[in-house]
């Protein structure tokens, strides 16, 4: 049985501005970007007990918390940050991915017993110990036979969370579990399975294949599977990743957005994702394309070419946030 860590920093812009400014600490804090009109970009936890949200506006913000300060975004700051986690955590393990810039996956199945039998568990909490101490800053750590249950576990208990999940306890935990906590079923998904009663895991794992089907395509088929707790995919570990003449990566959301500062946020993401993907295959790129595509699946997509060819992610980030900031975004 595979053994797989979802390492997930707890609110990472907030609390990396919060280490970096002694006079931030304990206090309510929210990451904006850096025009004037501007969301929330995340929040620290003392925010989010108030009620502040990522996406929320600045003056919505304000007025549900008047104490609350705001701090502009330091996307390179938080890329540099990113960096070192990465190599925390390869020591742990080269059966890495890099989900995004604040979340990671690791396959443990044969490591733990290179640490003196401390189990999975005691990894977990040494990973948490070493980014604590070296970096400053908290993480939750989930663990599971898969990537799917173990995104899950790592949101239990957060922040600084360490939580298992276990093969003999997972129709237990899915039972009653909303099906929109699951990874990879977001908003649209979850309005359609609640219009047809569905509205656990239970109820989708036990849901009829030809209604999923219908509703959903093959998709459906992987639906039923997830409420199951079942998952193969596989943790893409460092050069694992076919060669490849373009390099790119997307995200669901699950919910629509339209900020463009919040857009943003994710471009970083996505950005940072495709960049260490090059780096680790030896490539370089002169031409950044950004694909958008709104709630009724209509597609479109802006690109422009560098100068000279690159794998630093703070210049493909440039250009792909230059390309979001004069593209127009509101739907035809």
């Amino acid at each position: 049985m595979r053994i797989i860590l979802h390492v997930d920093m707890d609110a990472f812009f907030a609390s990396v501005e919060q280490r970096d400014n002694p006079g931030l600490r304990g206090k309510p804090i929210a990451v904006i970007g850096q025009g004037v009109r501007t969301v929330i970009v995340t929040s620290s936890y003392e925010a989010r007990s108030y009620g502040v949200k990522t996406g929320m506006n600045t003056v919505e913000a304000k007025r549900i918390l008047p104490s609350l300060i705001f701090v502009r975004a330091n996307h390179e700051k938080y890329t540099d940050v990113c960096a070192k986690i990465v190599k925390i955590l390869y020591s742990f393990s080269p059966d890495m991915e890099v989900y995004s810039i604040d979340e990671s996956f690791l396959d443990i199945t044969g490591v733990t017993r290179l640490w003196g039998g401390i189990g999975s568990l005691g990894l977990g909490e040494k990973i948490k110990q070493r980014i604590k101490e070296e970096l400053g800053l908290s993480c939750s750590v989930g663990i599971a036979p898969n990537k799917l249950l173990a995104k899950l576990a790592s949101s239990h208990h957060k922040p600084d969370g360490l939580f298992q999940i276990k093969e003999e306890d997972v129709s237990a935990i899915l039972k009653d579990l909303p099906v929109e906590e699951l990874w990879g079923i977001g908003k649209r998904t979850r309005e359609v399975l609640n219009s047809v009663g569905i509205f656990t895991c239970s109820e989708l794992g036990a849901a009829d294949p030809l209604l999923l089907r219908k509703r959903f395509g093959i998709f459906g088929e992987s639906l039923k599977e997830m409420a199951k707790g079942k998952d193969n995919s596989s943790v893409m570990p460092f050069g694992y990743e076919p060669k490849a003449r373009s390099i790119g990566h997307s995200m669901t959301l699950p919910c629509d957005i339209s900020a463009r500062e919040e857009i943003l946020r994710h471009i970083l993401e996505l950005t940072d994702m495709a960049a260490r993907r090059m780096r680790r295959e030896g490539f370089l790129g002169k031409t950044v394309s950004v694909i958008f595509r709104y709630n009724d699946f209509h597609t479109f997509s802006r690109q422009k070419k560098m100068a000279n060819a690159t794998d630093d992610t703070r210049k493909i980030y440039s250009v792909a946030a230059a390309i979001i900031k004069n593209a127009s975004l509101e739907k035809p």
